[in-house]
């Protein structure tokens, strides 16, 4: 009995095609429930409050809401395509662009922080559902997510198509339900606040939107076409983010006045609102699910013939031993330091692929090193830590005694992802002109 196409499995391993599986309505259910997370609803301080003490307006909060999304969903679009054009999972992309060997820099930085936000939701995940039910200890839920997320990662595009036809629905009436409930309070006046501190707002929102993009290929690839691609990224992801953020929003500055918190709390207040918020927890597996088979693809990257599904067990019953023992919270700004490397990442690749080298990528085990494109990913990630380097101790004084030197003073009217991402993007182009025609005067007097 052979296996249509529509029902196929990812394979095993490099050497075996990446089946055509997907169509729009499994990319749409894919990334609509990616847009969703308990990290969202609690995040929203982070746009309500993008300077720490300051409120943003309501107007202020919503745009930046708004317009970071949209960015970093176009962003997740772009990748995806790549993806979808080529067949290639996302850090196997990165051989056209480094060269074989010089890719695994990216894959090593990948493994490493989708290994941690894997932990990070299995922690995540535990922590609501021991907040719905503490009868239970909190490892017994760890335990449990980590057992259903591996057992995820075995069978991706099988879950892919279940999140599609069953969970999207439940995750909608959920979001719907909460919305509808939460709007009964009386909202401020939506001019009421500051717009100071709205980039900052942006870039956060894009950053988590960004974060999508080291895995987008690997789903992707399996489209059937990059309309169904980009049309599922973009407009899938947008919309729950969206309504993921605003729901925080309001929940924000209505009943938890302000505490984050006291969100959690606040939908479990609401009449059956245990219930909805039982279902967003659960369905949070989806989120470690992702990391987990991601973790596994990027290893392929290395070793390319290792069974994904050794790999995604491997990888499953570390990070939930990483959730048991470890306090990720603390590694959590350390993933976001990881994070904004792939800003400007994604500035070089496009530019790459669809200017300097015209989707002529060499994707093999042997492809030639390409190292000079990592002087402009390098530049643009200078451009975002000068910007912004986040709340690593060590991490951002340093780079606040670099601005120091420079005499630079970055300004809240500047989004680190916006500039690094233009200025990896633009130093691309005479960088891989450069090599291009290096190249070319090589293979002429080879000729000679």
């Amino acid at each position: 009995m052979t296996t249509t196409i529509e029902h196929a499995e990812a394979p095993l391993t490099l050497d075996q095609p990446a089946p055509r599986a997907l169509r729009l309505i499994d990319q749409l259910g894919m990334w609509g429930n990616l847009g969703v997370s308990l990290l969202g609803f609690t995040g929203a301080i982070y746009v309500l409050y993008p300077l720490g003490t300051t409120a943003l307006s309501l107007a202020a909060a919503f745009t930046a809401l708004v317009l970071g999304t949209l960015l970093g969903s176009a962003a997740i679009s772009v990748a995806g395509a790549i993806g979808t054009e080529t067949g290639a999972p996302s850090m196997v992309l990165l051989r056209g662009l480094f060269g074989a060997r010089v890719s695994w820099l990216p894959t090593v930085l990948n493994v490493v922080q989708l290994l941690g936000w894997t932990s990070f939701e299995l922690v995540t995940i535990s922590t609501a559902l021991h907040q719905i039910s503490d009868g239970v200890p909190r490892w017994v839920y760890v335990l449990a997510g980590g057992v259903v997320t591996t057992g995820l990662a075995l069978y991706p595009l099988s879950w892919i198509r279940l999140l599609r036809r069953y969970v999207t629905v439940a995750v909608v009436i959920a979001l719907g339900y909460l919305a509808v409930q939460l709007l009964r309070n009386p909202l401020p006046s939506w001019g009421h606040g500051s717009w100071s501190g709205f980039w900052i707002a942006v870039d956060t929102v894009i950053g988590v939107g960004v974060s999508w993009v080291p895995v987008a290929a690997d789903y992707t690839r399996h489209s059937k076409s990059v309309r169904d691609t980009v049309a599922g990224t973009f407009v899938g992801y947008s919309v729950t983010q969206i309504a993921c953020y605003a729901i925080g929003l309001i929940t924000l500055v209505t009943v938890a006045k302000g505490d984050a918190n006291q969100i959690f709390g606040s939908f479990m207040a609401i009449p059956v609102g245990t219930l909805a918020f039982a279902v967003l927890a659960i369905r949070e597996v989806d989120q470690s699910f992702v990391d987990t088979y991601s973790t596994a693809v990027s290893v392929q990257n290395l070793r390319p013939r290792w069974d994904r599904r050794v790999l995604a067990t491997v990888i499953g019953v570390l990070a939930t031993v990483f959730a048991l023992v470890l306090n990720v919270n603390d590694y959590a700004n350390f993933l976001l330091l990881i994070g904004s490397v792939f800003v400007p990442l994604l500035g070089v690749l496009a530019v790459d692929y669809y200017v300097v080298s015209r989707r002529e990528w060499d994707l093999s085990e042997t492809s030639p090193a390409r190292s000079t494109m990592l002087a402009p990913w390098l530049l643009g990630f200078i451009a975002y830590q000068l910007i912004n380097a986040g709340y690593v101790g060590w991490w951002s004084r340093g780079w606040t005694r670099i601005d120091s030197w420079l005499h630079f003073t970055p300004t809240t009217w500047m989004s680190a992802s916006l500039v690094s991402f233009a200025v990896s993007a633009v130093a691309t182009v005479p960088v891989g002109l450069l090599r291009r025609g290096g190249r070319a005067r090589r293979r002429e007097e080879h000729q000679c």
